[in-house]
């Protein structure tokens, strides 16, 4: 699934989307392409790695179905993983042929990461990690309750943003770091320098969300070392997902940050999957 996300990321940033043409899931007219170019190898590669792992999901899906389905969880993330993944190939299949716009292509990589995230989970469950990290005997306030719920559902909104960054080609209208131009404070003139800096607003809110919540577990979840580690993680990462939104306009692009960026946040979004997994498992108590 990361080389999926990966691969959709590269597609986008090379420009390999018509590498194949106008053909699905032919490529320009042949199943195995005669004309080998660096875009026609990314795209048909990309194409070839999400057909082979979607037959494993099913596989996985069906299989953690039968063997760990008295596991609350297991059905359910199981659908997902083979419903999202199967969308976010459909939503690719209808870019090639037809075209989509922008703001639609943008959900493109999200869909793919809600699978990402269901697998992630599935294999959580499979491989027992909650028994070995003590995490099935969790307890989670309210408040750290509502931030975990806020901030997962918020980051999608941040993974949307950023998509739209890249789809609308926007990466690289603000020149400058943190500011559109350095030199001046002013509104963005246009729609995008507006994508831009919406989402480098967003990006600014969500590290300063999982700080806090990062101080939150600090102070009241060191003895739950599972709540009091995935924070901690969570917001070394976006620090991380941070500096590297900022190479990413400062080195004009480079395609390693650049994918890094998108490496970046398949953890962080899979790892807050995770504590909402917890939250829902958690015994209810009213204070911290």
């Amino acid at each position: 699934m990361l080389l999926i996300l990966l691969g959709g990321a590269l597609v986008t940033k090379t420009d390999s989307g018509m590498g194949c043409g106008r053909n699905w899931p032919d490529c320009n007219g042949n199943l195995i392409p005669r004309e080998i170019t660096a875009e026609v190898l990314i795209e048909f590669s990309h194409r070839l790695v999400t057909g082979v792992v979607g037959i494993l999901i099913v596989v996985l899906a069906v299989w953690a179905w039968r063997k760990f389905g008295h596991v609350r969880e297991t059905k359910f993330l199981a659908f997902m993983a083979v419903f999202f993944l199967v969308l976010q190939a459909l939503i690719g299949a209808a870019q090639v042929l037809w075209g989509q716009g922008d703001f639609i292509l943008a959900l493109h990589f999200g869909i793919s990461l809600l699978s990402f995230a269901a697998v992630l989970l599935l294999t959580l469950l499979i491989f027992e990690v909650d028994r070995k990290f003590d995490a099935d005997r969790v307890q989670i306030g309210r408040t750290l309750k509502y931030h975990t719920l806020g901030v997962a559902l918020y980051s999608y909104v941040v993974v949307y943003t950023g998509a739209l960054v890249r789809h609308t080609e926007s990466s690289l209208i603000c020149s400058d770091w943190p500011l559109c131009r350095n030199d001046q404070f002013a509104l963005p003139g246009n729609m995008y320098e507006w994508v831009q800096m919406g989402h480098r607003f967003a990006a600014a809110l969500i590290v300063i969300w999982l700080g806090v919540i990062a101080l939150h577990a600090y102070r009241h979840y060191r003895d739950q070392r599972v709540i009091y580690w995935g924070w901690i993680i969570a917001f070394i990462i976006v620090l991380l997902q941070a500096t590297t939104g900022m190479l990413v306009v400062l080195t004009k692009l480079n395609l390693a940050v650049a994918l890094l960026h998108s490496l970046l946040i398949s953890m962080l979004f899979g790892l807050l999957c995770y504590m909402v997994l917890l939250v829902s498992r958690s015994k209810f108590i009213k204070s911290k």
